[in-house]
């Protein structure tokens, strides 16, 4: 067959390489990826109407004075410094950590227990974890009313501490009563949801793992320290993470726990169970001062990325070290194998 040469001896341009198909001559070109897109895009719909649009506007709210009704007044940054200068709010700031702190530590603590408890061999292991994320999906406003009735001076708490010869606390009318009585249902809500992430991770862990920490003479103490809570550190971290922006969203158990007053906006005696949401929730829907309950949300994020990051630093800890001490187990381990 005869080769078409150009002028210069070469094969002709369209005899040089088979043409090339452009995304235009592809079959179905662009089009074949409109079926998948539109196959999705009720969650883009739906995210960008009820996601999207409401942080846009309460960035752009932030800075309107505006009661819902009327015509809305720019302000500029006056809404946050009328925020700064609010003593309910930074009570309600005050509130809101020392709540955080003592449901948080505690329940940490409680759900790293029960995981070790369940990791063991018992029996009806699956009842228990049942059991464990029952009140995860429970309704709080429910057991809020009832833990209320349990919280009460006349209820059972107080006559339980009666019964081994201690008085009685006002779980709803002294400072660290309400704030205890809050930190209490906040602990039997989340400490089996946790427990059940730790559980995960526990599983996850190798076994050689723990045979090499026996071998290299590991007491339990050890084995916990050096081993399990290493390797636990991406469990922990996601588990102090979610628990601290949970636990700087608390509405529903001071605003149901206190409803009988002024329906559940003042935080109870002495605004002590007042936290941040709540009273965002009061400037925003009960005086309807939106731009001012907007501006606080905003404070709000603020506050709870600052307290990511910190978590973050103090529980994600270097990889490196971690997988260097696991190392060294298992090469103890094969050392001692060896001899």
């Amino acid at each position: 067959m005869a080769t078409v040469l150009d002028p210069a001896g070469a094969p002709a341009a369209d005899e040089r390489r088979p043409a090339s198909r452009t995304k235009s001559t592809t079959p179905g070109g662009r089009r074949r990826h409109v079926p998948p897109l539109l196959a999705i895009s009720p969650f883009y719909v739906l995210f960008a109407v009820f996601g999207a649009f409401p942080i846009i506007f309460s960035v752009y709210l932030s800075f309107q004075d505006w009661d819902g009704i009327g015509d809305m007044r720019f302000v500029g940054f006056k809404q946050y410094g009328w925020l700064l200068q609010d003593s309910v709010f930074w009570h309600s700031v005050l509130n809101t950590f020392e709540i955080w702190f003592l449901s948080t530590v505690p329940m940490l603590f409680l759900a790293l227990v029960l995981a070790f408890l369940l990791h063991s061999q018992v029996r009806f292991t699956g009842v228990y974890r049942v059991a464990y994320f029952i009140p995860n999906v429970t309704s709080m406003v429910a057991m809020t009313v009832v833990f209320g009735s349990v919280f009460a001076q006349a209820g059972l708490a107080n006559a339980v501490l009666r019964a081994i010869g201690v008085d009685g606390i006002g779980w709803l009318s002294s400072e660290w009563g309400i704030k205890s009585s809050v930190s209490l249902m906040i602990i039997w809500r989340w400490v089996g949801y946790n427990a059940l992430i730790f559980l995960a991770g526990l599983q996850a862990i190798p076994t050689e793992h723990f045979e090499a920490a026996r071998v290299d003479g590991a007491n339990s103490r050890q084995t916990l320290f050096r081993v399990v809570l290493p390797q636990l550190r991406p469990v922990v971290l996601f588990a102090a993470v979610t628990s601290t922006i949970n636990g700087l969203q608390i509405f529903t158990e001071s605003q149901v726990l206190f409803q009988s007053t002024d329906v559940g906006t003042t935080g109870g005696p002495g605004q002590e169970g007042m936290t941040i949401v709540l009273y965002l929730w009061q400037k925003a829907f009960k005086e309807h001062q939106f731009g001012y309950g907007a501006a606080m949300g905003w404070v709000l994020f603020a506050i709870i990325a600052i307290f990511t990051v910190i978590n973050w630093r103090l529980v994600a800890g270097s990889d490196e070290d971690r997988r260097s001490g696991i190392a060294g187990l298992l090469r103890r381990k094969g050392a001692r194998h060896g001899r």
